[in-house]
């Protein structure tokens, strides 16, 4: 038999799980910067995004030097490249966000947004991943997985971690996200 807690935790429950999908586009979601200020999706609204969840000591590692090019080629057009340090692939994040921060500074030359560390995947990921998830193919497999996010929130594609950020393919997906 079911009493008044469990029917109270039970519908807590769904409502809690119904609710990290419940968004229209990433622009609902706020999430603290590397800093640990609360940093709002909103701020992109009218920006093309793209959403990377990324690491410091994976062999992907060195996609940061491509990411920092292609932001600096096209912020002035109006694309943001956010990175999400995340651990969930073979223990490669597994500093601090200072120490992420300082790493992504000092040997990538990083300026575009970085986010404090989240999960990107399983029962304890954040809401913003389970969003893209779900509206965009899926959890990331590994490490700099891509979303790119057009200037309404919505994901328009999504890239796998071997997708170099300087392809001709990424390329072409931000110049048509940013209606060039």
């Amino acid at each position: 038999m079911l009493t008044h807690l469990s029917l109270f935790l039970i519908a807590g429950a769904i409502i809690g799980a119904g609710s990290a999908f419940a968004a229209s586009s990433v622009h609902e979601f706020t999430l603290n910067g590397i800093d640990g200020a609360p940093a709002p999706l909103a701020a992109y609204k009218g920006k093309a995004v793209l959403i990377v969840n990324v690491a410091s000591k994976c062999g992907y590692t060195p996609q940061y030097k491509g990411l920092e090019a292609l932001y600096l080629k096209y912020k002035d057009r109006g694309l943001v490249v956010v990175g999400f340090p995340a651990n969930n692939f073979g223990a490669q994040e597994p500093g601090t966000n200072e120490e992420i921060k300082t790493f992504c500074s000092r040997t990538y030359n990083v300026t575009f947004p970085l986010y404090a560390k989240v999960s990107v995947k399983g029962a304890d990921r954040t809401p913003l991943y389970g969003y893209l998830a779900e509206n965009g193919g899926g959890e990331p497999k590994w490490n700099f997985t891509k979303f790119l996010v057009d200037k309404s929130g919505k994901v328009i594609q999504r890239f796998d971690s071997k997708v170099d950020p300087e392809s001709a393919e990424m390329t072409a997906a931000v110049e048509k996200a940013l209606g060039h």
